[in-house]
């Protein structure tokens, strides 16, 4: 079984591009930032004298944090917990690296203006009393007492306050669970998966390109912009079809030995702008895959099949296609090739705890089919790339079926834009513009100096498949004008809970996502509501989305890692939001608030995972909405009455006060963070320019010559996670292309 196996290779290195130059914060802006952090995550010490450097607390207390963390672990290390201690931001090497880089490279001008306002006002006297009700700078003031003003913060009524000590707390969070040298020991969370064996994938050749100083030009069929689910398969199907295809990546190749990658290198190799965006509103943070193979190269191997309420009710709004046999033979389809079953899973402890809590109280729970090649896939850190080889993702199937078929491609290509010609009164699209960087002399991407080259590809078809949060920017970049494009935006918003249990969990063995409860889906009677699914264990994928209430109390809670379950509520949103390109770089913004109607469905799915949590015999139970303490239970789990025959369950008052307490507080915006990991309908399908962007086709109203394939064009949400709703679409879009393709002449 592959939990016998033992994978004792650790995965090889992939260094980081090179920072961008230049000053992105003032020394003293630095040193207010860095107290900031050292605050968040502080170096703690057993002492009554305050200080600067350390946050201060009684023997007792400090003593009985060792003890809390020695009766943690089956062999304590007092040296090891120690050091967990006494570590804070600051000591952490190279601390700065990825502060600078989110700066500089992934957040907007606008809020990088808005950061270092903040900081600066910190180190004058006025802005220090407005904001602290102190004069003293902060980063002058004991860390006990700036703990004092970060708490007050988060709750204070000013909504801006709240923001920050959210945005500070997530920020740190984040980076010290990412990078934190103690922290994985603490914890016993293991570099690389330790069941299974490493896997070898497919030797992909990449077109290169000499230096120079003209644009280079190059001919075929098809161009594809984007390798993921929709650009994979559409490879696949137009280079078996008999056509020159050339597939256009903006990310790097990393071969399975590279994987699973360091979470740290991961958000910068795998992920859009460092691994996450956060709408305007700040209420939603946002994680798309930008990866050779797209999100299937990041997502949890989840292979869920289009519902038949969304099917009719996409059908309903004029797109036949979706109720007719041809769309139920792509989805067959796509899911055939790559072994979807759920015959063959074997749940970790994290899907256990849901499927069967979820069975304790009633609710309809059932395996989720895996795209695992119809074999057991027992790893959960396919989130940074599968090391095994074993998730058939584009990376391991239809993308090297379309090589072997004569597919060609090209990775570090930036497309700019469409290219379009006035052909007997028609625009039509014949090629790519875009920027070709190379690797380095290494093979990498560390070096800067590597070669660009503006690069034309000439084509007879462009397929856009770069993902709903690019596609409709590459679209606005090259001249259309669709008021439709960008709109429409589905995010399925997402809220966690998390629970601690008395024995070991290790949540980060097993696969990630094998169980869905949808007794939820439909509650408004419209297809409406929400799935409860299993969360991704990795500490930075967990730990920073819980409230921060405290320098120790963040290091004990994490502590306890290795005893958590991670649960989410996933709601089929009926209201949206937009993308548009930012107006200085062009960057993505996302502009979403999920609506009163959708928070709805999200809190009666939190409230069910919150009891699921706790007829499993959870001790300690929390949300991540801030400002509410978590449930703790005051004994051990009821079990069955012999005199009366009756169980607790969830009749508990406390509990059930508890939750009470949640709805009455509610899921606000903007210092309660939605999480989405789907995004969907920016190029909407729809019978109508009026309505949508691309017809029934997939062809782009107004062009000729011009697809979109991936999850932009869904005409709602999906209400599953979308890679095979997106395969199968795009599977039938590449077909009709292919079909339109036959016996014309080659370019």
């Amino acid at each position: 079984m592959a939990k016998q196996e033992l994978c004792l290779i650790a995965p090889l290195e992939s260094p980081l591009p090179p920072l961008a130059t230049g000053e992105v914060l003032t020394e003293s802006q630095w040193t207010t930032l860095m107290a900031i952090g050292d605050t968040i995550i502080p170096s703690i010490a057993a002492s009554s004298i305050p200080s600067t450097a350390k946050l201060s607390v009684q023997q007792s207390e400090y003593t009985a944090a060792i003890d809390r963390l020695n009766g943690l672990s089956a062999k304590p290390q007092a040296d090891l917990y120690r050091k967990f201690l006494e570590e804070n931001a600051s000591s952490i090497p190279s601390v700065r690296e990825p502060i600078q880089r989110l700066l500089s490279d992934y957040m907007p001008e606008d809020a990088r203006k808005g950061f270092r306002v903040v900081l600066s006002a910190l180190d004058t006297r006025a802005g220090c009393f407005l904001m602290t009700g102190y004069t003293t700078s902060f980063h002058l003031h004991p860390v006990n007492v700036r703990q004092q003003i970060l708490k007050s913060w988060a709750q204070s009524y000013l909504p801006q306050l709240r923001k920050a000590a959210a945005s500070f707390g997530g920020l740190f969070a984040a980076m010290w669970t990412r990078q934190s040298p103690t922290l994985g020991p603490v914890v016993g969370y293991p570099r690389a998966p330790v069941h299974g064996k490493p896997g070898k994938g497919f030797d992909y050749s990449f077109v290169q390109f000499p230096p120079g100083t003209e644009p280079e030009v190059i001919e075929t069929d098809v161009v594809v912009v984007g390798s993921g689910c929709g650009g994979g398969v559409c490879a696949k199907n137009l280079a078996e079809a008999g056509h020159r295809v050339i597939v256009l990546e903006k990310a790097y190749h990393y071969p399975a030995a590279h994987l699973p990658m360091t979470e740290a290198d991961a958000a910068i190799h795998l992920f859009m702008n460092g691994g996450v965006i956060r709408s305007d509103e700040g209420s939603v943070a946002v994680i798309a895959g930008q990866a050779f193979g797209g999100g299937g190269t990041v997502n949890w191997s989840a292979s869920l099949q289009t519902q038949r309420y969304v099917r009719e009710e996409w059908a309903d709004g004029g797109l036949k296609l979706f109720t007719s046999s041809e769309y139920q033979k792509s989805l067959d389809r796509v899911c055939g090739r790559m072994g979807v079953s759920a015959d063959h899973i074997e749940h970790g402890k994290n899907n256990q705890l849901l499927y069967e809590g979820a069975r304790k109280l009633g609710y309809s729970v059932k395996p989720v089919p895996q795209n695992t090649g119809g074999k057991t896939h027992y790893c959960g850190y396919c989130t940074l790339g599968c090391g095994l080889a074993e998730k058939q993702g584009p990376v391991v199937s239809f993308l090297p079926d379309a090589e072997k078929a004569g597919a060609k491609f090209i990775e570090g290509f930036d497309a700019e834009q469409v290219i379009f010609e006035n052909i007997k009164g028609k625009k039509v699209a014949t090629g790519v513009r875009g920027l070709w960087k190379s690797r380095d002399s290494n093979g990498g991407v560390r070096d800067p100096n590597r070669t660009t080259r503006e690069v034309i590809v000439k084509a007879k078809s462009v397929i856009v498949s770069c993902g709903t949060l690019q596609s409709p920017l590459l679209l606005l970049r090259s001249g259309l004008k669709n008021p439709q494009i960008g709109r429409n935006l589905h995010l399925h918003p997402v809220t966690l809970v998390g629970a601690a249990y008395p024995e070991l969990i290790k949540p980060w063995e097993g696969p990630i996502l094998t169980t869905v409860v949808d007794d939820f889906q439909n509650l408004d009677g419209h297809g409406h509501g929400c799935k409860i699914e299993a969360l991704t264990m990795l500490p930075s994928w967990c730990l920073p989305f819980f409230p921060w209430t405290g320098g120790l109390d963040f290091k004990m809670f994490s502590a306890r890692f290795p005893y958590m379950s991670g649960h989410l509520s996933l709601t089929r949103d009926r209201d949206t939001g937009r993308v548009f390109p930012d107006p200085k770089d062009g960057r993505c913004r996302i502009s979403y608030t999920p609506s009163a109607f959708d928070k709805s469905h999200s809190m009666e799915g939190l409230l069910a995972c919150a009891r699921i949590a706790y007829v499993n015999g959870a001790k300690e139970i929390f949300v991540n909405i801030p400002g509410l303490r978590p449930f703790v239970r005051d004994s051990e789990p009821e079990s069955h009455n012999d005199e009366t025959g009756d169980f607790e369950g969830v009749n508990d008052a406390k509990f059930e006060a508890w939750l009470a307490g949640i709805k009455k507080h509610g899921l606000n915006a903007p210092e309660m963070t939605f999480g989405t990991a789907h995004q969907m309908g920016t190029c909407r399908m729809a019978t109508s320019e009026r309505n949508g962007v691309v017809d029934p086709k997939g062809k782009v109203w107004g062009t000729d010559g011009l697809y979109v394939a991936d999850a932009s064009v869904f005409p709602s949400a999906s209400g599953v996670n979308p890679m095979v709703t997106n395969m199968a679409i795009s599977d039938w879009i590449s077909r009709g292309v292919a079909r339109g393709l036959k016996g014309e002449p080659r370019l």
